[in-house]
């Protein structure tokens, strides 16, 4: 059941994307405003209490409703899966920014690729501006989001709608990555919050494994050997743990260079070493060699996109595999 779920889910949203203003969506997002309006009095106790005054209630309510259709019959739980699933899960949530990223690269138009690249990533950062950033960067930053993005939107999604019953898992990732990023939007010079501290932690916990499974997929069908290089020697130069592993994994993956400014000189992965070149060179520039991989380019953005489907039709094999041995079984 959760096999067919999820390919109907996926076939639906390629269909019939889902639009950001839709129903669902507006509802969390003034529940979540009204709850932060009224309860938000600068102590971290009423963020835990706003937190699960949203989280519990949903997750138990997509529990209820998948158990109660499903011994009406079982493919009205399955249609209640696709639906939540829907809603929750998908690549068109995301990708209509780094499309169009894509196609105005391929035009050479450059203030375009900016603009675009601002206005994704101030949903998260109101102060980012992409205005002098040059090609490589544009590259690199919008690969930096796809990457969490699929992440967020995708695999992280995929991975607690396995492991929970019906659709619960799905809705209880979402809500979390949505109250941490929205009760923590950061002012430039501020700390965050108190309120939304338990939120922003909370989602750490519950995110913690899907990050860590996203990243052996981007592993696994990208160079294996230097994607764990770079995780195990480069993942600390993110202040963001979980964005560390991603993109650390990606740099590996991808033979791109992702990422923040590097802070120390560290050995390149094996499969990029030259035998021929010293890597002891004192004259060498940190900001080079700490990083391995090349510049990002617009062809890379082209393999990201690849990264990540070869991930997602890993995890549905594997997903598939686990629905007929449960059938068999």
């Amino acid at each position: 059941m959760g096999f067919l779920s999820l390919i109907i889910a996926l076939l639906l949203e390629q269909v019939r994307p889902l639009h950001s203003a839709n129903v669902a969506y507006n509802a969390v997002r003034g529940t979540a405003e009204v709850l932060e309006r009224n309860f938000n009095a600068g102590e971290k106790q009423q963020g835990v209490l706003a937190w699960f005054i949203l989280v519990a209630p949903l997750t138990l309510f997509a529990w209820l409703i998948f158990y109660l259709l499903l011994r009406v019959h079982p493919f009205l739980g399955l249609a209640w899966n696709a639906l939540v699933l829907y809603f929750t899960l998908g690549f068109r949530q995301f990708s209509h920014y780094y499309t169009d990223i894509q196609i105005a690269l391929a035009n050479n138009d450059l203030e375009r690729a900016r603009a675009l690249l601002t206005e994704w990533k101030r949903a998260a950062d109101p102060s980012f501006s992409a205005a002098d950033l040059v090609l490589s960067d544009i590259c690199r930053l919008a690969i930096d989001e796809a990457l969490v993005a699929s992440h967020r939107h995708v695999f992280g999604v995929f991975f607690w709608f396995v492991l929970m019953p019906g659709p619960s898992g799905a809705v209880l990732y979402r809500l979390a990555d949505y109250l941490a990023r929205r009760w923590n939007m950061p002012i430039k010079g501020a700390p965050l919050e108190p309120f939304g501290l338990f939120a922003q932690r909370a989602f750490q916990w519950i995110d913690w494994l899907p990050v860590r499974f996203t990243a052996i997929g981007f592993a696994i069908v990208g160079n294996f050997e230097d994607a764990v290089f770079c995780w195990r020697n480069h993942v600390h130069q993110w202040d963001d743990a979980s964005r560390g592993i991603l993109l650390a994994a990606g740099t590996g993956a991808l033979g791109v260079r992702l990422g923040p400014a590097t802070r120390g000189v560290m050995e390149p992965p094996p499969s990029t070493i030259d035998p021929t070149v010293s890597h002891d060179d004192p004259g060498a520039d940190p900001a080079i060699d700490a990083m391995p991989g090349v510049d990002a380019s617009p062809a890379a953005l082209r393999s990201a996109v690849g990264l990540v489907w070869r991930s997602m039709l890993l995890w549905t094999l594997l997903l598939l595999l686990l629905s007929v041995a449960g059938l068999f079984g």
